[in-house]
């Protein structure tokens, strides 16, 4: 039976005008409020709540998990984690629960293309707040995923036929839009390929050699 306060994933048995009826294994399914909804879920999906107690005494669940979440994690910096992403914010980026229970943030400068809200996603501890909650990254550190963006640096080139229409000094928003990651990590991957002998950077484009 989940108690009050508690956070967890439950699935959605039906919708209704006033909202969804959710399993959180009491006696009766409990109501999620479309206020509670921080979007419109269906019937069989499974969704992180926690469970509370509105105005007028009634069991009642919510999708705003943030309050509810701990931020007395066991993991320490460089810990490998699994959470699943329940809000996603452009100013602050995406909010994790961590196993489910504990406080994670991935700083939307880290966000990648791929992350969405209900998501379970693998992800490495880079600190550890005062407060205890967890700042995450769903990338490797920067000497091992240079390899990695570096390829998707060339399956990119190969979709424009071999030639960028920018070069490293593209916008941040550009470079995240095309291939995913941070302007950062974009002109490691662009110096790595330039050593290699594997393309020109040229004074408006990028070509392959």
């Amino acid at each position: 039976m989940m108690d009050f306060g508690q956070v967890s994933l439950c699935k959605v048995v039906s919708t209704t005008k006033f909202g969804a009826f959710v399993d959180a294994g009491r006696e009766r399914d409990v109501l999620l409020p479309f206020a509670e909804q921080t979007r419109r879920v269906a019937a069989g999906e499974e969704v992180l709540v926690a469970l509370y107690t509105d105005k007028s005494g009634r069991a009642c669940l919510t999708m705003n998990v943030y309050d509810y979440l701990s931020s007395d994690s066991p993991y320490k910096k460089d810990d490998r984690v699994k959470g699943r992403v329940y809000e996603i914010s452009e100013r602050f980026g995406a909010f994790v629960a961590v196993d489910d229970k504990y406080s994670g943030l991935i700083p939307a400068r880290e966000v990648l293309p791929d992350i969405r809200i209900g998501r379970l996603i693998d992800a490495r501890v880079t600190d550890v707040r005062p407060d205890g909650k967890l700042t995450l990254s769903a990338r490797e550190k920067a000497y091992i995923q240079m390899e990695a963006d570096a390829e998707r640096v060339m399956e990119v080139l190969d979709a424009f036929d071999g030639v960028l229409p920018f070069n490293d000094s593209a916008s941040p928003d550009v470079i995240k839009r095309e291939f995913g990651m941070s302007k950062n990590a974009f002109k490691r991957a662009v110096g790595k390929l330039y050593k290699q002998h594997r393309i020109l950077i040229e004074e408006a484009s990028i070509r392959k050699i």
